[in-house]
């Protein structure tokens, strides 16, 4: 039988996606499965991994069947991830010390007030490229050590794991204990320059390094699939990459100055900055796009904790719409949001402000309001956040971005990307296939195992469905920048 097709499994915040990409890079079938966040108590944010596995089974199993093929058929497997979720497991039984803390946690932020104080922040910004944040994956790690009995023992003896999801997964898949640099490089304790794990911020952070995975391509073989349940022995596992880094290469931005915007749970502004870092003045945080072949390749990024997670707390908070895909049609059934300001920083305010204490706020509320106008707020909301982004990467490179390459979830809504392009000024450029994250990943793994032959395919294959111009009344597009500038503050 032949090995014609590509398995990529997306695992992200709300559920777990398996894609089927066969060798002209078409998806077969794609299946996804949902599992449940957990709220302990405010700011703090848990996913239960079990949970997250029998998700990806039933992903796995779904996807095959929507194909109505056999797995036998499966060439590589690719792996995508939420990058800054992560977790301690035991090596010898498999089981994991405590839930995973997902990016979206803040538990940690006292704690990294702590090391500004204490004067770190420079340290970590020159060696990892990124900000002192409960966002990354290193504070979480102290934190699991310092609240878990016994934990810290057994980390400094090896006989625990620490990974972000990709890592679990992986092991999980093929008993490999690995990362990637795209992944490595969100968690404190990457040295950018250097491509390795860091001593010193490991000691800053008390963080054993023999609890950490062996960094490797984000293209190679890293083991065989054995033991599994919803898929046969020996499948390569041979793609492994950050979701949103996933994304920048399942859109073909392979030339230093392409970015690319996904809409999910959160959004995210990458843009390629070529073979070597680059430092950011304003806000955006610096990180590895991808290695392949031991070519690395550098990005910068900024990212918006809330974009899709907004739609989603106006279907289960407000409940004044049935289903996210109903927001476009309630926000269009207003001209525009009657001045109602929707600032939606439910998990903090990211890039380019860094406020992990910020909370959301809706101004402008008047006894005219309603949920139509809240709706229309909700996505110019989401779009004005990238309008801080956008402004602060063009400040760090001199120049305006001349297109972005929009995917994920949100970029289905046409009112969402017409207003974001009029923001922006920018054309925002809309691909056939939306599912660039795993997407990205199943052509990693397929690099690395044969089936396509180089980078140059995957770009001969991208293909766009839409781009979105700016237009818009120049006035009314600056009044609606002035009123977020203030309820950002208020925020």
């Amino acid at each position: 039988m032949a090995k014609d097709l590509v398995l990529a499994i997306d695992q992200g915040t709300t559920g777990s996606t398996a894609l089927l990409i066969d060798s002209q890079i078409r998806v077969v079938a794609s299946h996804n499965v949902e599992f449940p966040n957990h709220y302990p108590q405010p700011g703090h944010v848990e996913h239960d991994v079990a949970e997250i596995w029998t998700s990806i089974a039933q992903a796995v199993s779904g996807a095959l069947a929507k194909a109505d093929v056999s797995a036998n058929r499966i060439a590589a497997i690719g792996v995508t991830n939420q990058r800054e979720t992560s977790l301690f497991w035991d090596r010898k039984t498999g089981q994991p010390i405590h839930r995973a803390l997902v990016w979206q946690d803040r538990r940690t932020a006292d704690y990294c007030q702590s090391l500004k104080d204490a004067g770190h922040e420079a340290l970590f910004k020159k060696k990892t490229g990124l900000v002192l944040d409960p966002y990354f994956s290193g504070t979480k790690a102290k934190w699991m050590l310092d609240n878990v009995d016994g934990a810290r023992t057994k980390a400094k003896n090896g006989d625990l794991a620490f990974g972000t999801i990709d890592s679990w997964v992986t092991w999980r898949l093929c008993g490999a204990h690995i990362t990637d640099p795209s992944n490595a490089s969100r968690t404190l304790l990457f040295d950018l320059n250097k491509l390795e794990w860091d001593e010193e911020l490991c000691d800053i952070l008390d963080v054993p390094t023999a609890s950490l995975p062996r960094v490797g391509d984000s293209s190679e073989i890293y083991g065989h699939t054995k033991g599994l349940s919803f898929l046969p022995d020996g499948i390569p596992v041979a793609g492994v990459i950050g979701d949103q880094q996933g994304a920048l290469f399942g859109q073909a931005c392979f030339k230093e100055g392409m970015a690319k915007c996904t809409y999910g749970t959160g959004a995210f502004i990458l843009l390629n900055t070529g073979e070597a870092p680059r430092v950011s003045d304003h806000g955006m945080l610096t990180t590895v796009g991808w290695r392949v072949g031991g070519k690395t390749t550098y990005a910068l990024e900024g990212s918006a904790f809330i974009a899709g997670a907004a739609v989603q707390w106006l279907r289960d908070g407000l409940q004044i719409i049935g289903s996210a895909p109903e927001v476009e049609a309630l926000a269009m059934s207003v001209p525009d949001s009657g001045g109602v300001v929707f600032v939606p920083a439910l998990a903090g305010l990211g890039a380019p402000h860094w406020r992990p204490h910020a909370r959301g706020i809706i101004t402008g509320i008047t006894g005219g309001t309603t949920k139509a106008h809240i709706a229309r707020a909700t996505l110019d909301g989401v779009a004005m956040q990238l309008v801080d982004i956008l402004g602060a990467m063009a400040a760090d490179l001199g120049a305006p971005l001349a297109e972005l390459r929009v995917d994920g979830g949100a970029a289905k809504n046409n009112l969402l990307m017409q207003r974001q392009a009029d923001l922006l000024g920018t054309r925002c450029v809309r691909p056939q296939v939306l599912e660039t994250t795993g997407l990205g990943s199943a052509l990693l793994a397929g690099v690395a195992t044969g089936v396509w032959s180089s980078t140059d395919e995957v770009s001969t294959a991208w293909a766009e469905e839409r781009t979105f111009a700016p237009a818009g009344d120049a006035e009314e597009l600056a009044a609606s920048k002035a009123a977020w500038t203030r309820a950002v503050e208020r925020a």
